[in-house]
């Protein structure tokens, strides 16, 4: 078998809502894109959609809604997608990174409450792999010590804590890449709940300006096309099923995988699986078991090999080099992902739970 770590979907429902918005003559930022943000936003529970063209731009747009610059610092984790930390320092601010729950790989709270000093403006938990950071936990500390609370929910469309789904806690960032839980093929999308930060992030998003012509703040072109809201719009409306998929399939792995460690949910969370992420055992060799998956057709990957405070860019800046996150580390040197995309069947599924359970 040949099984991808991914399999992005486009049926002929989005390809003809692409062919509409092109016969329709209104291709930037025109109702289509009305009609997702508001779609999406009431998917996830929050008040405020703004579309962006992609993730990075929607997390950018969120740091630029709170005012948050040079002289300020954001904590972050540095087990994460480099946008995580790229963002902070697009907007002239400091990344400090804290270390991560060793069981969900998100953010720890208590490692965030020690970082935080008199500089510090926000804190952005990141929902990794789509399990929930414990928001619960990060909103008590923002108020306590009067932080902006952003979320990093790029891999987690419709994951939730209890009843409640995440991007509604704080503003919160979405992306729509292909190899996302949906996509518009790129794209990305803000949600807030507060007025005053939505009507600033409308103007981030297209050059400053609320009315045309008009720039109130500085801005940019962080728009997103009718064409990809279109996709976006279908996509949508698959979403709940390829979640379940997902579910179904990591349900599975739970049980007939032994060689590894599974990813834990705490009761009441959903977890809707962008990532099937498990780590091998202490004195295991990652690499020697994901180079025998790979060359038995299952396409493992590494989610991720090198953590954001020890990439080259951040080496080559003042104060990383002697940042300590050991639970970040450890992760680093064991975590690595299956295919748990929707449309994997049952017989490739068996094959990666025979294939795992051998390679360890």
């Amino acid at each position: 078998m040949q099984i991808p770590i991914a399999k992005p979907f486009i049926g002929e429902e989005e390809k003809q809502a692409v062919v509409q918005v092109l016969s329709s003559g209104q291709l930037s930022q025109g109702p289509k894109v009305a009609e997702f943000e508001k779609l999406f936003a009431a998917y996830q529970g929050a008040k405020h959609g703004i579309a962006t063209s992609n993730g990075t731009t929607a997390l950018m747009a969120a740091m630029m809604a709170h005012h948050i610059g040079p002289g300020d610092e954001v904590i972050i984790p540095s087990f994460s997608f480099f946008a995580t930390a790229s963002c902070v320092l697009s907007v002239g601010a400091r990344a400090v990174f804290a270390d991560i729950d060793p069981d969900t790989f998100c953010l720890s709270p208590a490692a965030t409450e020690a970082a935080i000093t008199p500089r510090t403006k926000a804190i952005m938990p990141v929902h990794l792999y789509g399990q929930p950071a414990d928001m619960s936990a990060f909103e008590a500390i923002c108020k306590k010590h009067g932080l902006v609370l952003l979320e990093d929910a790029a891999q987690a469309h419709g994951a939730s804590i209890g009843d409640r789904r995440v991007g509604t806690w704080g503003t919160a960032s979405f992306s729509f890449y292909p190899t996302k839980n949906m996509t518009t093929t790129e794209g990305g999308m803000v949600l807030t709940n507060d007025d005053e930060t939505a009507r600033h992030l409308r103007m981030i998003r297209a050059q400053g300006m609320n009315t045309q012509y008009y720039h109130e703040v500085v801005g940019y072109n962080f728009r997103m096309t009718d064409m990809a809201a279109a996709i976006g719009v279908v996509q949508l409306g698959r979403l709940p099923e390829w979640t379940a998929n997902r579910i179904k399939n990591a349900t599975h792995y739970n049980a007939h995988i032994k060689s590894v460690k599974t990813p834990p949910v705490l009761a009441g969370n959903t977890h809707v699986y962008h990532q099937y992420t498990v780590r091998v055992p202490d004195g295991v060799d990652r690499d020697a078991v994901t180079k025998r998956l790979n060359e038995r057709g299952i396409g493992v990957r590494v989610y991720y090999p090198l953590p954001i405070h020890k990439q080259p860019v951040f080496q080559q800046m003042d104060g990383y080099k002697d940042v300590d996150l050991p639970e970040t580390d450890k992760a680093t040197r064991q975590v690595f992902s299956l295919p748990v995309f929707p449309s994997l069947t049952e017989a490739e599924r068996d094959y990666v739970v025979q294939e795992i359970n051998a390679a360890c």
